[in-house]
């Protein structure tokens, strides 16, 4: 194994902790049974020697914002102190942290008083990053924010994710104001470590028409693969962000991103069929199908290995250093998760005899957790949580993964 490629796994901290003061909790009804989820916050001592049993040398975790400020005039110590401690025994055992400081939820009061669509949201943000990244000054890797889009998407176009807006005006105004806040993240944590590497996690799909003869579901999907997986690394490059969408004007705005990137944070789990339907929203139905006999997850998603090397090519035109800050699958079934590990990282592996720099790869999860809008049914962790006794198991898919980190010499 090369010690300079991250081997990881992925978890974000609401999923595993829950939270009281977090917005989601009072969101999702299935959370009053299971506010602490699976315990993690105070069962994470035992949870982190599971890294050790994997033998990667990296961890992806998020800290949870509505923990650390419960309340917009009150910091929590014990909550700050606990996130230092996940670090202290990460470095203690030679294991890279990498820090994801929004991973979709909000404190109460923020998403009541400052949700991302309102100005104020940026220094609120900004606020709580120099609190923590003052705090954490041994973490080298940041994720300022997880999948903005998706983010966006639910809670302010589909409505199914807090704040639970359907407004097009005001979903634009709060992708202005997420990518203000990752800006002024950047400079803020490179103003605190001179060597830090920044960058976001961008959820990336590969998208193909439902009906190839159809020229509607052609369209679609290429205005998906360029507002969904393109637009945002133009921004990147060119601090300017166009967004189009079917049957709807063109959009630019200037947002002040050009060349705020270390590396970039690639989330890829699938591709997805485009039809069009005039009865939904926009036009546009999102379909999977099992095109090549490869399987779908418990989540119904299509098993599409190939499309992560199209994704990675896609990134490489930034070029700086890819690191896939998640991928996995959710099911019970150890075969098919085997398989879906292999097949891309096998896909990761011939993209770099191609030249592409791809630094890093990060299972998701290393547990079973509290998936969203699915609740607690989907099965992404490579250990098994019984949310009756909240034990952990491994599955068969834990030691093939640690196998493919030792036997996999190229990266």
């Amino acid at each position: 194994m090369r010690p300079d490629f991250l081997w990881g796994v992925a978890t974000s901290a609401f999923q595993l902790e829950g939270s009281v003061h977090a917005d989601w909790t009072a969101w999702d009804p299935a959370l009053q049974s299971k506010p602490d989820v699976t315990r993690h916050y105070h069962l994470f001592r035992e949870d982190l020697k599971l890294l050790k049993e994997l033998g990667v040398n990296a961890y992806r975790f998020s800290v949870e914002w509505s923990r650390i400020q419960p309340e917009e005039d009150r910091w929590n110590d014990e909550a700050i102190q606990h996130y230092q401690e996940i670090v202290r025994i990460l470095r203690q055992n030679n294991i890279e942290p990498m820090v994801t400081l929004h991973h979709f939820t909000n404190p109460q009061w923020f998403s009541e008083r400052y949700p991302w669509h309102e100005a104020h949201s940026v220094s609120k943000f900004l606020n709580y990053v120099e609190k923590v990244a003052s705090a954490l000054k041994d973490v080298k890797y940041w994720i300022t924010i997880n999948e903005p889009y998706v983010l966006l998407l639910g809670g302010y176009l589909e409505g199914c994710m807090p704040p639970g807006i359907q407004n097009f005006q005001s979903f634009l105004k709060a992708l202005e104001y997420l990518l203000r806040s990752h800006q002024e993240a950047y400079d803020l944590l490179h103003s605190i470590r001179r060597d830090a590497m920044v960058s976001i996690a961008h959820n990336m799909a590969t998208f193909a028409p439902c009906q190839k003869w159809n020229p509607f579901d052609r369209l679609l999907s290429r205005f998906a693969q360029f507002f969904y997986n393109r637009s945002l690394l133009d921004a990147f490059l060119t601090g300017r962000l166009k967004i189009k969408f079917p049957f709807v004007r063109s959009i630019e705005m200037d947002v002040p991103i050009e060349g705020k990137l270390d590396f970039f944070g690639v989330n890829y789990y699938t591709r997805i069929h485009l039809r069009f339907n005039p009865l939904r929203k926009m036009g546009v139905e999102l379909k999977h199908k099992d095109m090549e006999r490869q399987g779908v997850s418990d989540m119904g998603w299509e098993i599409h290995p190939h499309g992560l090397e199209r994704v990675l090519r896609e990134v490489s035109k930034l070029r700086i250093p890819i690191i896939i800050t998640e991928n996995g699958i959710a099911t019970d079934d150890d075969g098919k998760k085997e398989k879906f590990i292999k097949s891309h990282v096998d896909v990761i592996e011939g993209c770099l005899k191609k030249q592409i720099d791809v630094r890093g790869y990060f299972y998701w999860s290393l547990l079973d957790n509290y998936e969203w809008l699915r609740g607690f049914d989907a099965r992404f962790g490579l250990y098994r949580v019984d949310y009756d006794t909240l034990k952990r198991k491994p599955t068969v898919a834990a030691a093939f993964y640690s196998y493919i980190i030792k036997s996999r010499s190229i990266f």
